[in-house]
């Protein structure tokens, strides 16, 4: 397969309920089709395989350890040469990863989103943009409740118990640290078009830079 040095990869981070998801399916629309991939960093949470359930959704899922990190790293690595990757999949809801894969070509513009994707130096290395997504701890409280409750099948006791004990902590140790990293901000999570159009245009003048120095240099 042509080797893709021509590829944009993009990090997308924030905290629980920030917005990101909302982020990224704009900067999608905004994109040429089938142009764009997007890996989440979800996919990639280590497999709990052989550990009862009760004690699988017992466990941190916003420490850093809690995902496979070199395995993102070096599918990123297979993307930016042209390979294509088998995708892991993982679900919330047995906190266990698929048998199965899904299939990843490489493509123009990568998107890697997840919480804490801005944390680890091997994965920044590899993005050409790094964004962070912010927003008020009390609006992502309320999404994480909602997501929690209707999504993963979790009460509101439980939800709460984790944001208290998991997801402030680590948003405050490792996550709201990482925005130190970011090229750009985007306030107010999805709700900021005024900032998604920004960062689009950025992204536009990435590629363009990317293609003219490609066609030069190929």
């Amino acid at each position: 397969m042509k080797n893709r040095n021509n590829m944009i990869v993009i990090g997308i981070a924030g905290g629980t309920g920030s917005g990101k998801t909302t982020v990224v399916n704009e900067i999608v629309k905004r994109l040429p089709k089938n142009d764009v991939v997007i890996i989440p960093q979800d996919a990639y949470y280590r497999d709990n395989i052989g550990i009862p359930l009760e004690e699988r959704q017992k466990k941190n899922y916003d420490h850093p350890d809690s995902i496979e990190f070199e395995l993102l790293v070096k599918h990123i690595e297979k993307l930016k040469s042209g390979k294509a990757i088998d995708r892991p999949i993982y679900s919330y809801l047995t906190c266990l990863r698929s048998e199965e894969t899904i299939r990843i070509e490489p493509r123009h513009i990568v998107i890697i989103e997840g919480i804490l994707c801005l944390t680890q130096p091997e994965l920044r290395d590899l993005m050409d943009i790094k964004v962070f997504v912010d927003c008020e701890p009390d609006i992502r409280l309320s999404r994480v409740i909602k997501r929690d409750i209707i999504e993963r099948g979790r009460g509101i006791d439980q939800t709460l118990l984790r944001y208290e004990e998991t997801v402030r902590p680590m948003h405050l140790q490792f996550i709201e640290p990482s925005k130190r990293y970011a090229d750009i901000i985007v306030p107010q999570g999805g709700q900021n078009a005024v900032a998604i159009n920004v960062l689009t245009q950025f992204i536009e003048k990435q590629i363009n830079e990317k293609n003219e120095y490609h066609a030069r240099t190929s």
